[in-house]
């Protein structure tokens, strides 16, 4: 992965912080990372609904967020660009 034509996303601040509630961009597939999933097995649809629980690093480059997607019992590691923030300022329960 080039980093050429990609922002550094950790030189500034992440957009989502814990606790916000997001939505999903797009499906997401297992990518042999969930146990308990089978490998391209939707775990994650778009418009589904979640809250991130906590924010970690990829490659030293990207955000990545936690979001716990309650309906669908799974956490889901998800770039910012997979994500909308939701107009509504709740928090996760």
């Amino acid at each position: 992965m080039s980093t050429d034509d990609r922002e550094i996303e950790v030189y500034r601040a992440p957009i989502f912080m814990p606790g916000d509630k997001v939505i999903s961009k797009k499906n997401i597939k297992n990518d042999g990372t969930m146990f308990g999933k089978e490998i391209g097995e939707t775990v994650v649809q778009k418009g589904d609904v979640g809250y991130v629980r906590d924010i970690g690093t990829l490659l030293q480059q990207f955000f990545i967020s936690a979001v716990d997607f309650i309906e669908r019992e799974s956490i889901v590691g998800m770039r910012e660009r997979e994500l909308f923030p939701t107009s509504e300022p709740e928090k996760s329960p």
